[in-house]
């Protein structure tokens, strides 16, 4: 009896030794997942490789700091993300920092869901002069920062410089005017035998209100909103004549190709491009990586064009910016804006760019190693980060805050259309002024605004 005294008790032992073996790892498992931290809750659109970078930025501040745990879910498109924003806002589900593209600014601000991130940037003395003051204008209101600009893109002019030197032809200079790329476009299409057709610009309402900005035109009133709510819009003038007459006249000199409107064309518009089948064509910075990666020709980038005799404005961005809800604690808020206070460092900056092609929004990003190495493999990409750093912020290029922007978009790529189409400039415009405004007086009853 007394020898199985003396085995049982090493097997007690053992037993207890493996017991806390288990249950200590169930623990530990248990507080590395449970450490405490505030967790803040990223509500964003990013997918495919964007997804991918934006989840190692995210990482990247939840391993540089103890405090706060930021968890991304992704929401789908931005309408499907604006919509579910505005339905959850209040309750247990809704995001403590999202992500909302640029045309949904007014809605944001309207609604009165979210905090001024200007309230974090005042309580810190948070330093913003490094940020591009063109990309953060767009999310300005009435003196306060609203929002901090994130994925942000500019529309530049790509174009096939293998194409140029085949032919003997001048390149576009580095901000050229309208009549610059008409020169190249016709030249292109004769010397390549009408193999290559000269040029393109996509049915897209971005690229009018783009052409708009350059020629320092506002196309809302209250300076496109920035100082109050807009009442009318002004898409019927001069500039935006000019715009569709030089479209026009490259259509009659039969150098344009129209791909038309939407997704598709755009993706069309591109393969175009890679195949030669066109040699010019107006597209999102953003779009960098794909036409640098499958293209067999050397990729030229010039600023977005000017009209002729006007000195060149700047273009707006593109883009989505980084919201703070307003129903969560402010200790959860204090967590969204150190998240977005990281988002801004230059090196996140520079790594952003190089994933995604996005621009890099902090001065000192062009600094880093990382940018400078992409530079070098790749001089053109340089471009778009120049034109938005060579801007000055104005009311004409800063965006425009009004409602029903969605829609504006589809009634100004009507009037294209209808341009494209051989239709009258000024019967398509003043049509589109007349839609849009009859929208816009709705909206603004329905808002309340007078």
């Amino acid at each position: 009896m007394a020898k199985y005294k003396k085995l049982t008790l090493p097997l007690i032992l053992i037993l207890g030794i493996v017991l806390v073996a288990i249950f200590g790892k169930a623990i530990s498992a248990k507080s590395a997942t449970n450490d405490n931290r505030t967790e803040v809750v990223f509500w964003h659109e990013m997918g495919g490789p964007s997804e991918q970078a934006l989840e190692k930025v995210v990482d990247g501040f939840n391993k540089s700091q103890i405090k706060y745990k930021v968890v991304p879910k992704y929401q789908g498109s931005y309408d499907e993300a604006i919509q579910k924003i505005l339905q959850t806002h209040n309750t247990s589900t809704s995001p403590a920092v999202f992500q909302a593209f640029d045309i949904s600014t007014a809605q944001m601000l309207h609604s009165g869901y979210t905090t001024p991130v200007q309230d974090f940037i005042d309580e810190d003395h948070y330093d913003v002069s490094k940020i591009s003051s063109v990309a953060r204008a767009f999310y300005a209101n009435d003196g306060k920062q609203q929002a901090m600009p994130f994925n942000t893109s500019q529309p530049v002019l790509y174009y096939n410089a293998s194409l140029l030197k085949k032919y003997g032809i001048t390149p576009p200079p580095v901000s050229p005017s309208y009549s610059d790329i008409t020169r190249v476009a016709k030249e292109l299409y004769e010397k390549s035998g009408h193999k290559t057709k000269g040029m393109t610009v996509q049915v897209y309402g971005w690229f009018m209100e783009q052409a708009l900005a350059n020629a320092n035109r506002q196309i809302a009133n209250n300076n496109d909103g920035h100082t109050g709510n807009p009442t009318k819009v002004n898409i019927d003038n001069p500039d935006t004549v000019e715009f569709l007459k030089w479209i026009k006249e490259n259509i009659k000199a039969d150098d344009f190709i129209d791909y038309g409107s939407g997704a598709s064309a755009g993706a069309n518009q591109t393969a175009g491009f890679l195949s030669d089948k066109v040699g010019i064509f107006i597209q999102s910075s953003a779009s960098i990586g794909q036409l640098s990666k499958n293209n067999k020709n050397e990729l030229g980038i010039t600023y977005f064009p000017h009209p002729d005799g006007k000195k060149a404005n700047g273009v707006a961005i593109g883009g989505a910016a980084l919201w703070i809800s307003n129903d969560k604690p402010k200790n959860v808020q204090r967590g969204a804006f150190e998240f977005i206070k990281y988002t801004l460092k230059p090196e996140v900056q520079a790594e952003w760019q190089k994933a995604t092609g996005y621009l890099a929004l902090n001065k000192d990003s062009q600094k880093t190693s990382t940018l400078k190495d992409l530079y070098a493999k790749n001089p053109a990409s340089k471009v778009p980060g120049e034109q938005l750093a060579n801007a000055k912020a104005n009311f004409a290029n800063s965006g425009i805050l009004m409602e029903g922007m969605q829609l504006a978009r589809q009634l100004e790529e009507v009037a294209m259309e209808t341009v494209y189409n051989g239709g009258d400039i000024n019967s398509a415009l003043k049509t589109a002024d007349r839609s849009i405004n009859e929208n816009l007086t709705q909206l603004n009853k329905a808002n309340g605004y007078k």
